[in-house]
């Protein structure tokens, strides 16, 4: 007995999306006559034969929408969740949370499993291997298909979607001149998100803000990794030169920050200023002193994400409106690990 085609293989045969097959088959106005009879012709060579109940599952909304979120123990991801989880209660609509734990292959699976009937349509922030290998197929293919997908904080500008984000550059910017309004000149930068969309940019904000104040560049109190563990092991490095501030791009890395220079025997902020990314209970409660950090508003970045989702969702049919990049702005709160002017 043959065995029976799928959508999928007769796209990948053909070298035409999922979504083209289905139009074709269903004699959509959108396809060509000649495009119509070579997709028929090859699905019925094939054996092809439509799966009513996934069709069922296709036409019908299910209220559900799919969330994919990096790393469960970054307090900046749980914001972002309890954003979009208000939006879609307050919209009737249901949330199935999974986790890439930074990884590719399982961010692929989580995409395909989930795109299968169960839900709508996805939010989500791109594993850091998919940012490594620069690896975004998976994507335009849920797209292509159908389903519509959100992208926020860590976003691939190569994937037609919408995407919000908050802003990096500037952000950094404003935090490496807050420091050098305050008197620091030779200030570190330490980074464990080297290898992501949102760590390149808000080292390019740093250098940035140097060159425009004519401070030189000293790699020496640059510390750029891709990961926890490097950082951590290369840190203590950093304070063998001569500093009078840090400015850390990740939660991870501010902790440490502060930690190393209170074990190295510097006075915060008497001797140096520390300011962080990211806004978590630790940075601003659990540490002495308290560190200043770059807000970047999660719950509201989730909320704006739900909110555009659902709008793609609740387009009259045959409505297509244009992709959005929604721009949410940082804000600096101070602490006690920056010196007052």
């Amino acid at each position: 007995m043959k065995a029976k085609a799928t959508l999928k293989q007769i796209a990948k045969e053909l070298g035409v999306s999922v979504s083209t097959v289905s139009k074709a088959l269903n004699d959509s106005p959108e396809i060509s006559e000649q495009t119509k009879v070579k997709i028929k012709e090859y699905a019925k060579l094939k054996n092809y034969k439509p799966n009513v109940i996934g069709l069922n599952l296709k036409n019908r909304k299910t209220k559900t929408i799919g969330v994919i979120i990096p790393n469960i123990l970054n307090s900046f991801f749980a914001k972002v969740f309890s954003g979009i989880e208000k939006v879609a209660d307050k919209k009737g609509y249901n949330v199935i949370t999974c986790i890439s734990n930074e990884s590719l292959e399982k961010e692929v699976h989580t995409l395909e499993m989930l795109s299968n009937g169960t839900i709508d349509g996805f939010i989500l922030s791109v594993s850091q291997e998919a940012q490594k290998l620069q690896d975004y197929n998976h994507f335009s293919e849920i797209i292509n298909d159908g389903t519509p997908i959100v992208m926020f904080d860590r976003i691939a500008d190569e994937v037609d979607c919408d995407k919000v984000v908050v802003d990096d550059f500037d952000s950094a910017i404003n935090s490496t001149q807050h420091l050098i309004d305050l008197g620091c000149k030779n200030i570190a930068l330490i980074s464990s998100v080297d290898n992501i969309s949102v760590g390149r940019l808000r080292t390019e904000g740093y250098l940035k803000a140097l060159k425009d104040n004519n401070i030189p560049v000293n790699e020496k109190i640059i510390l750029r990794t891709d990961s926890e563990e490097d950082m951590k092991a290369k840190i203590e490095g950093i304070f063998d030169h001569k500093i009078d501030g840090i400015f850390a791009l990740d939660e991870n890395d501010s902790v440490a920050a502060l930690r190393v220079s209170l074990k190295k025997g510097y006075r915060v902020p008497e001797d140096i200023s520390i300011i962080g990314f990211a806004d978590g209970i630790l940075a601003s409660r659990r540490l002495s002193p308290s560190l200043t950090t770059v807000s970047q508003h999660g719950v509201e970045i989730g909320e704006v994400a739900a909110k555009r989702l659902i709008e793609r969702l609740e387009e009259p049919e045959g409505t297509v409106s244009e992709y959005e990049t929604i721009v949410i702005k940082t804000k600096l709160k101070e602490r006690e690990s920056t010196r007052k002017v």
